[in-house]
């Protein structure tokens, strides 16, 4: 009983912490639109950029019409990918517009006065506040629904979906702002969100898979498995050159951490091989959970 109670209890502390993680990031996702790109006028896609452009078209409060778009794709996710939608999903659209709607001019003049670092702090601000949402498990809706709901009946990547969607939504920009500055600087934002989002969620965290071919891995092995704390694997090989058999290491580890290896190899078979990849995402004990 105790223990269930423990384990309840740590649920519960995660389930906040996600939340408290997701709401940051929210806000500042929210905040780079509000301090830097909507009073520079500059449209930096996804449905936020669909309601930047009816707020300077039509004067439409940006927080309703952000709102309004993604409740309809909500319903028309609900009712095509079935009831079980995200939850927090819908929780991040709802705290966005209402972020939106309490601080629609929380600044009447851009921060910075150059349309280009408008756009850089913007995309920046976006693509941090969307890792610490995404590293959670939560997405901000908008084309991210709209990409599985296309996914669902054609074989398209949502990825590439998004980006289209983008494209569109910014290049629509010049229709109400007159200025192909403006819809270029838009591009830019994009293009620094999305390497951002991508730093951001793959920097600290980086993983990289070791193959490692030596007649000392047993020394090399016990090194990574005890020193480094990692894990190990030990697989069958065969030299194709000389025809002996041999033993491959394997092991996944943080980038941060391959620097020790490669000294402590160096220090017991200088002449191993050693071939080295970037991961993009590992899953499982000692790395990241999976996240549903």
């Amino acid at each position: 009983m105790f223990a269930q109670i423990i384990s309840g209890n740590s649920r519960v502390a995660g389930v906040i912490k996600d939340y408290t993680i997701i709401t940051f990031g929210l806000l500042l996702f929210a905040m780079g639109w509000l301090l830097f790109l909507i009073p520079a006028e500059i449209n930096g896609g996804g449905i936020s950029g669909v309601a930047t452009v009816l707020f300077f078209a039509t004067g439409l409060p940006v927080g309703l019409s952000y709102f309004a778009i993604n409740v309809v794709l909500v319903l028309v996710a609900i009712k095509i990918l079935g009831a079980n939608f995200g939850v927090k999903t819908i929780y991040s659209i709802v705290i966005v517009s209402l972020v939106f709607a309490v601080f629609p001019n929380i600044v009447k003049e851009p921060i910075v006065d150059d349309d280009f670092l408008s756009a850089v702090l913007g995309g920046m601000a976006g693509g941090i506040g969307l890792g610490l949402v995404f590293s959670r498990g939560g997405s901000t809706g908008g084309t991210d629904i709209f990409a599985m709901i296309v996914n669902k009946y054609r074989n398209v990547s949502p990825g590439r979906i998004i980006m289209l969607c983008d494209v569109i939504i910014i290049a629509s920009s010049y229709f109400v702002f007159q200025s192909a500055e403006k819809m270029v600087y838009g591009y830019v934002t994009m293009w620094v969100l999305s390497y951002t989002l991508d730093s951001f969620l793959s920097g600290a965290n980086r993983s990289a898979q070791m193959l490692i071919v030596s007649a000392h891995y047993n020394e090399i092995a016990e090194f990574i498995n005890t020193e480094v704390v990692r894990g190990v694997t030990l697989l069958d090989a065969t030299g194709w050159y000389s025809k002996k058999d041999t033993k491959v290491v394997m092991s996944i580890v943080r980038k941060k951490e391959t620097a020790a290896i490669f000294r402590k190899i160096k220090e017991i078979d200088p002449n191993a091989f050693i071939s080295m990849g970037s991961v993009m995402g590992v899953y499982g004990e000692g790395f990241d959970k999976i996240k549903l």
